[in-house]
C-alpha cells in the first residue's frame, strides 16, 4: 500500500514520465487518482525541459552562429517531449482543418497516419520557432534570460494541466479523458501556483528583485493561458470538447506565444 508521501511521489513520476523520455528509477503507478495528482507535477516536468534548453540556450552560441545554435536547441527541447505534443500538433491540424462533420473530425485525429495538413502545421510550427530561437540567441541570453527561456516550458504545461482539467472531453469517458476523470480545478489551480512559484524562485534566484520576479511570473502565466485557452475555446466549438491531441497542441501554442513575446518585447 502507497502511503500519502508516496503517492504525491508517484504523481511526481506520473507527469515527467508522461511528458519527457527523463528515465526515472522508479514505476510510477499510474491510476486514475494518481493521473489527477500527476497534473500538479506537469509544471515540474516543464522544468525539466526548459532548464535542458536554457542550458544548452547558453552554451551552444559559444560554438555555433545563431542560426544552427537555434535548430539544436528546437531538437533538444523536442527530443526531451519524445515529439509527444508536435505530434497531437500535427493530429489536431489534420482533423479540425479537414473541415469535416466533428464525428469525422474526430476519427481523423485517432488516425495514426498524418496528412497533408499535419505535415504543413509541423512545418510552420517548427520554422516559427527555430527563428524566433535564433532571434532570442542573437546576443548572449544570460541568466535572467535563461530563466526567461525555461519559464516557457513551464508555463506552457501549467496550461496544459489547465487544459485537461477545467475543458470537457470530446471523446466522453474514452482515451485520456478516462485516465484524467479525476482531475478538477483543484488540481489545476495547484499546477499553476507550482509554476508561479517554480518560476518566481528562479527569478529570484539569479538576482531579480521581488517585484520583478512577480512580475514576469504574472506576465508570463498570463500569456500561456491566454493562448492555450484561446486555442481550446477554438476547438471546443469544432470538437465538442478537448482530447489528448489538442492537449499536445495547447502546449505547441502557448509555447510560441511565449517565445514570440520574447522577440517582440526584449526583457533584461
Amino acid at each position: 500500500m502507497v502511503n500519502r508521501m508516496g503517492r504525491w511521489l508517484h504523481a511526481l513520476g506520473a507527469a515527467v514520465q508522461f511528458l519527457t523520455v527523463v528515465p526515472l528509477p522508479f514505476r510510477p503507478v499510474f491510476d486514475e487518482r494518481t493521473a489527477a495528482r500527476s497534473l500538479v507535477f506537469f509544471p515540474w516536468a516543464g522544468a525539466l525541459i526548459g532548464a535542458a534548453t536554457a542550458a544548452a540556450a547558453i552554451l551552444l552560441p559559444h560554438v555555433l552562429p545563431p542560426l544552427p545554435a537555434a535548430a539544436l536547441v528546437l531538437i533538444l527541447s523536442t527530443a526531451m517531449t519524445g515529439a509527444l505534443h508536435l505530434d497531437g500538433w500535427m493530429d489536431t491540424a489534420d482533423g479540425v482543418l479537414s473541415r469535416r462533420p466533428r464525428a469525422r473530425m474526430l476519427e481523423i485525429m485517432k488516425d495514426s497516419r498524418v496528412g497533408a495538413m499535419g505535415v504543413a502545421a509541423a512545418v510552420l510550427l517548427l520554422l516559427l520557432k527555430w527563428s524566433l530561437l535564433a532571434a532570442l540567441l542573437e546576443q548572449p541570453i544570460g541568466a535572467p534570460g535563461a530563466v526567461h527561456l525555461a519559464a516557457v516550458f513551464v508555463w506552457s504545461r501549467s496550461a496544459m494541466a489547465l487544459g485537461v482539467a477545467a475543458w470537457p472531453h470530446a471523446r466522453g469517458s474514452e482515451g485520456l479523458a478516462a485516465l484524467y476523470a479525476r482531475a478538477s480545478g483543484k488540481h489545476a489551480l495547484l499546477a499553476l501556483l507550482a509554476g508561479a512559484l517554480l518560476v518566481g524562485a528562479a527569478y529570484m534566484l539569479v538576482g531579480l528583485p521581488p517585484l520583478a520576479a512577480l512580475g514576469y511570473t504574472l506576465v508570463g502565466l498570463a500569456l500561456a493561458t491566454a493562448a492555450a485557452s484561446a486555442l481550446a475555446l477554438w476547438l471546443k466549438a469544432r470538437l465538442g470538447g478537448l482530447t489528448g491531441d489538442t492537449y499536445g497542441a495547447m502546449n505547441e501554442a502557448a509555447e510560441a506565444a511565449l517565445l514570440l513575446a520574447l522577440v517582440a518585447v526584449p526583457a533584461s
